[in-house]
């Protein structure tokens, strides 16, 4: 699909500049979504803050950009999905990428 922009008015430009910014947004949302259901409410996640080691917590929420995350020490955490992993016991098998697994003590 070609559109001659050309040919469009400023307030018809103004109107497709719209309908694109909406659009991304929910492709956006979608994707966003999509990430966040990868994972369960009760679930052991971590993620690396930049500087910081690496951060493990329990899933307690969804949000709409993010989830919320409550660390062992009680921190709380809203982080975008795509920076998480799911944590594994040793005893689980490796069923998917991005898997961290922790020692037992």
């Amino acid at each position: 699909m070609k559109i001659d922009m050309s040919r469009l008015s400023e307030a018809e430009l103004i109107e497709l500049n719209n309908r694109i910014v909406e659009r991304l947004r929910f492709l956006r949302q979608m994707r966003t979504h999509e990430q966040m259901l990868q994972f369960n409410i009760g679930e052991r996640v971590t993620f690396q803050p930049e500087g910081q080691p690496p951060v493990v917590g329990m899933l307690t929420r969804y949000n709409k950009k993010t989830v919320t995350v409550i660390t062992d020490d009680g921190q709380h955490w809203n982080v975008s999905p795509r920076f998480l992993s799911k944590v594994v016991s040793e005893g689980m098998k490796n069923t998917k990428n991005n898997v961290i697994r922790l020692k037992k003590d």
